[in-house]
């Protein structure tokens, strides 16, 4: 488990179906345009949710990320890999470890401007992390689509401050020569996947509900 406390420096600086145990279930399936801006060399979010009106002045001060062993994960070279966790933008390694990093780094950015006046706790369970595949990646395209369940806690009393929520983010996924030509501009899928989801917990922590 990967566990971030944002202090200090930090300050400065989600087809699988919806659990029935979770009253809220967010959707999203975000084309190449509406990520775009977040491919380039500037902030990854042109425009912080944070900075709007949410529905309490919060405090991000610790970020703690889940990916259970109990999800599969699948290093087959097939169009469509049977697995929970299927990651090719890293070498070979602790898929488990890597996707919690991409998570943490994600929410770390994504929650960096918070620093209003209630301090809260971010539990993230990953549930799904199905990219795409060196075959589709490179003969066709696809979409990697993140699962995950967030629960808001107040960091003073450890209380749930809302229903945990399970979130489904996807994010069309480059292929053939967009996705060559995307690597060769630094604009990995590590890269796209970390901003996108940047900006979807600043949404998901904007909604009235949380």
């Amino acid at each position: 488990m990967k566990t971030l406390k944002l202090i200090g420096a930090l300050a400065l600086g989600a087809m699988t179906a919806a659990c029935a145990q979770l009253p809220d279930v967010t959707s999203r399936n975000a084309p190449f345009e509406a990520t775009e801006p977040l491919l380039g060399s500037s902030p990854l979010v042109t425009e912080s949710v944070a900075q709007k009106q949410l529905p309490y002045s919060m405090n991000v001060t610790e970020i703690n990320v889940r990916a259970p062993r109990s999800l599969t994960v699948s290093e087959a070279n097939v169009f469509y890999p049977r697995g929970d966790i299927v990651w090719r933008g890293d070498p070979i390694g602790d898929r488990y470890e890597q996707i919690e990093t991409i998570f943490a780094d994600a929410f770390a950015k994504g929650t960096a401007n918070m620093n209003g006046t209630v301090p809260v706790v971010l539990d993230v369970e990953i549930a799904r992390f199905h990219s795409v595949s060196e075959k589709t990646r490179y003969f066709a395209s696809g979409v990697h689509n993140l699962e995950f369940i967030l629960t808001v806690r107040s960091a003073d009393t450890g209380i749930a401050l809302a229903q945990p929520r399970k979130v489904s983010a996807n994010l069309n996924a480059f292929g053939g020569q967009a996705a060559i030509e995307a690597d060769r501009a630094g604009h990995t899928q590590k890269v796209r996947i970390t901003g996108y989801l940047a900006q979807v917990i600043q949404e998901e922590l904007a909604k009235p509900s949380v």
